[in-house]
């Protein structure tokens, strides 16, 4: 039978919640607050922990942070269950960790399937590591395909269009999968513009690989339109590598691969013509965010500017020029490519 700790401070959800999780043959121990909820996880090291939010003592993001911290109970499964619906209310409970956030008022089916998707996942994890033990290393993955699948298993965040996934300077806590949208990777120059240095659409992975735990973001991600991501925590991210060197080296090549055409992007920047520049930002939209050559691309005046490296207003003049010379097409903020040929051969 597993063993779940129920921290929250309201006695007829506590008592309600608990009722529930013994009737569906779980052991339960409850605590009123979150400095005792603390004090039980550390005694009893349940299998997983429900923890609401708002609590007197230590709310539930203390409580998260001070389990983090102990090595007896940093890997226990950890669920938030609370009346805090914001967007950013979620987000912070996941970037510190959570593997799941519901918020209230419930449903039973919601929380008992969270409560089984996560005691599966350590069960199968911890199935992983004994074959692995005894498999050559690098057997169990075998591609970035079984990788992406490995991800798919993780926590999956929503971000609306304009919203940071992660801010320069910031501790990178996870690595990401694009589930669908487009993310652009900026950074910001001398002089305060924008320069978009990567952009990463649907299967490609993103963020800060370095092992160190203290490593912080060296850009900024944002996404574009509606996104969703699976996102793994350095240290899930960093065993899966351990133990399959082969997907290590699949990754490097294809984070080079990224560091050379940022390369190329730069030096396009700064020797290209404006016609270049401009036609070539085009069409690296569209290719990365897979959009056939005949379909309209919706794209912001600035995030193409930021690309291309140069100011609104000029690439605005050369789009405008396009357009008369017949190589696209504007609608409002969409833009369609008329002739492709033709913008390849800009110079």
């Amino acid at each position: 039978m597993k063993h779940l700790l129920l921290i929250e401070d309201d006695v007829t959800v506590r008592e309600n919640t608990a009722e529930l999780l013994e009737l569906s043959d779980y052991e339960v121990t409850t605590a009123s607050n979150g400095k005792l909820g603390i004090s039980r996880a550390v005694e009893v090291l349940p299998d997983l922990i429900i923890c609401d939010i708002m609590m007197p003592e230590t709310d539930g993001y203390g409580v998260l942070e001070a389990l983090s911290q102990n090595p007896k109970t940093a890997n226990i499964p950890f669920i938030f269950l609370s009346a805090k619906t914001e967007h950013k209310d979620i987000r912070k409970g996941m970037d510190l960790g959570a593997d799941d956030y519901l918020t209230k008022p419930f449903e039973e089916e919601d929380l008992l399937s969270a409560i089984e998707s996560r005691l599966a996942k350590v069960a199968i994890l911890r199935s992983f590591d004994q074959r692995t033990e005894k498999a050559e290393p690098g057997s169990s993955l075998n591609d970035l395909d079984d990788l992406r699948e490995t991800f798919r298993d993780q926590a999956l965040l929503d971000y609306k269009k304009g919203e940071a996934v992660y801010e320069k300077g910031k501790q990178s806590n996870y690595f990401y999968l694009v589930k669908k949208g487009v993310v652009k990777a900026h950074r910001m120059d001398n002089q305060g513009k924008e320069l978009i240095t990567e952009l990463y659409k649907t299967d490609d992975f993103f963020g800060n690989p370095v092992k160190n735990s203290q490593s912080a973001y060296e850009d900024y991600a944002t996404a574009m339109e509606e996104t969703q991501l699976y996102a793994v925590s350095r240290e899930e991210f960093h065993r899966i590598l351990s133990q399959n060197p082969r997907i290590t080296l699949q990754l490097i090549e294809v984070l080079n691969k990224n560091l050379s055409e940022l390369k190329q992007q730069l030096m396009d920047m700064a020797y290209g013509s404006v016609r270049k520049k401009t036609a070539n930002t085009i069409l690296l939209f569209a290719e990365r965010i897979e959009k056939h050559p005949l379909k309209s691309i919706r794209i912001s005046r600035a995030d193409l500017a930021g690309v291309a490296g140069m100011a609104p207003e000029s690439l605005i003049r050369t789009l405008s020029d396009f357009k008369k010379e017949g190589l696209i097409e504007i609608e409002g903020r969409n833009i369609k490519i008329v002739n492709a040929d033709a913008l390849k051969k800009i110079s």
